[in-house]
């Protein structure tokens, strides 16, 4: 009876084993899944961070430009020239990352499937990086829109640009135009980083890069 009793006991121990296993072996696969579902998301969030990117220094070139002018002597100012390199300066673009599956993650028991401590604290630090580098870019763009496009708009023509008769070029003297480009090349700055000090964007490239 004692035999019978401990092959019971023996028996159920290991149908707990298998159970635990096949448990192990499902929670693997599902994060295997997660992982490459994340994966997929960041790999096209770095691509658009890139882009925006782009763009920004592309702006930050036409300020840089603009700058070297200064101070602009309408007089012997060649407007074709001009207008190319300031063309730039009003681009903007800004960083909204895919976050269906880091939600997903974070926000859900699934999150206790991610296995890996440092993946686990980079996903829980992601929103935080993510808003302080969106908040260099939201300073940026509220000064754009708010400050600098409407006084470019009294001054530039829509479609002929400096080129139209009716505008009057004595305002590319002024100090007022001067601080509204440097205002917009320093806020690029923020938003870039300065002397080889990326700030926020090195810190959401790198977060990025190790999720990946």
């Amino acid at each position: 009876a004692i035999g019978e009793i401990f092959l019971v006991v023996i028996g159920i121990l290991i149908a707990l084993q298998v159970s635990t296993w096949n448990q192990e072996r499902q929670a693997r696969n599902k994060e295997k899944v997660l992982l490459q579902e994340l994966h997929e998301e960041f790999k096209a969030n770095k691509a658009q961070l890139e882009e925006v990117i782009s763009f920004h220094r592309k702006a930050m070139m036409s300020t840089k430009a603009i700058i070297a002018e200064f101070p602009i002597k309408v007089d012997s100012l060649d407007l074709d020239s001009f207008q190319v390199k300031s063309k730039g300066m009003g681009y903007r673009y800004t960083f909204n990352p895919s976050q269906g599956i880091i939600n997903s993650l974070v926000n859900t028991s699934s999150f206790e499937l991610i296995s890996d401590p440092e993946l686990r604290k980079l996903l829980v630090s992601w929103n935080d990086v993510l808003a302080d580098y969106q908040e260099e870019e939201k300073i940026a763009s509220q000064v754009l829109i708010g400050t600098i496009t409407p006084y470019l708009i009294k001054h530039f023509a829509f479609f002929d640009g400096l080129q139209d008769p009716r505008i009057d070029l004595s305002f590319l003297e002024s100090t007022e135009y001067e601080n509204l480009v440097i205002l917009r090349h320093m806020n690029l700055k923020d938003i870039l980083g300065t002397d080889g000090v990326n700030g926020e964007l090195g810190v959401i490239q790198e977060t990025i890069d190790r999720i990946i």
